[in-house]
């Protein structure tokens, strides 16, 4: 048997995924510019420590993610993924150091949170209680919610919807629930990034007895629901900002035209096939990076211009 190596700190980066913190760094970002057009009182230190909390609980999912799937035996090199997107399978690593860092993520995460939560009262904990319970369960548990067809929708709505309302609700001290419709861009952009990887994972996932939605509807029928929340999601950024911040929300539709739209029509005409699951991965994030990147830039120009919000 080859001999299992320790943890090293570049592996430590590796399992924490720094490519996909665009799906917290974007919500977090958008929750902080939320709460200033608002007028909450958002401190720089405040805005860091919870920009970073969001980082370390992505880290957490990647790295416990990977792991369940790891000891599970649902990811195998013959799965079509980057070397650097699977330690566990090629760096020969002790799975329980894995799982005890993607624990030590989690808890930096509650750590960098924890003065929000004392002070801000029972709105800011009741999310992140919620939060972290969703981060242990989705992969991990007697029934993960990866292997239900809710993946997409839990994914979306925690990472999307909770990270941003989280945020509002440190700073506010309230359940702002006004926040989610203005979240639904990065909502639905997170699902379609579990979606991306499960439609393109139906065989290997009904393999492993995996209810993902895609493995229940099929890749046809997938492809098309996957089709649709896109052009809804464009619809979204172009549409949204407008609706907020009035004029100041073309930025949103002008920035998307000029340098997203060629990544949408990549998204629009994928097959979501497994031979081809890298590079429509990689086709999600930049839709994410410039999409999304859209819709913030308008409110940050809001901001900066003098504009209104709502």
């Amino acid at each position: 048997m080859e001999q299992q190596h320790c943890l090293t700190p570049k592996l430590a980066v590796r399992l924490a995924a720094p490519h996909t913190w665009l799906a917290s760094v974007y919500p977090a970002v958008f929750g902080e510019l939320y709460c200033l057009l608002k007028g909450y009182p958002l401190t720089g230190t405040l805005a860091i420590t919870l920009f970073w909390a969001c980082v370390f609980m992505q880290s957490a999912v990647n790295t416990l993610n990977d792991y369940f799937d790891f000891v599970k035996g649902t990811d195998t090199a013959d799965d079509n993924v980057e070397v650097s997107d699977a330690v566990l399978v090629y760096e020969n690593i002790k799975p329980g150091q894995a799982l005890a860092l993607g624990l030590g993520y989690l808890v930096a995460a509650g750590l960098l949170a924890l003065p929000a939560l004392v002070t801000a009262g029972p709105a800011p904990l009741i999310i992140g209680v919620i939060g972290a319970i969703a981060v242990w369960t989705y992969s991990g548990g007697i029934l993960p919610i990866s292997y239900l067809p809710i993946g997409e929708f839990v994914s979306g709505f925690v990472m999307g919807g909770l990270i941003p309302m989280g945020i509002v609700a440190a700073v506010s001290s309230t359940f702002d629930f006004s926040v989610l419709p203005a979240a639904l861009p990065f909502i639905i952009s997170i699902g379609l990034i579990m979606m991306t990887n499960n439609t393109s994972d139906i065989e290997k996932d009904r393999q492993a007895k995996r209810r993902t939605l895609p493995a229940l509807l099929g890749r046809t029928k997938a492809v098309r629901l996957y089709r649709a929340a896109v052009w809804i999601w464009m619809a979204l950024i172009c549409l949204l900002p407008v609706w907020y911040i009035g004029w100041w929300g073309l930025i949103s539709p002008a920035f998307f035209i000029v340098f997203a739209r060629h990544t949408f029509v990549n998204l629009l005409q994928s097959p979501l096939e497994p031979q081809g699951r890298v590079k429509q991965m990689k086709g999600i994030i930049t839709a994410n990076l410039f999409g999304n990147g859209a819709y913030l830039l308008a409110l940050a120009m809001v901001l900066f211009g003098g504009g209104t919000f709502g």
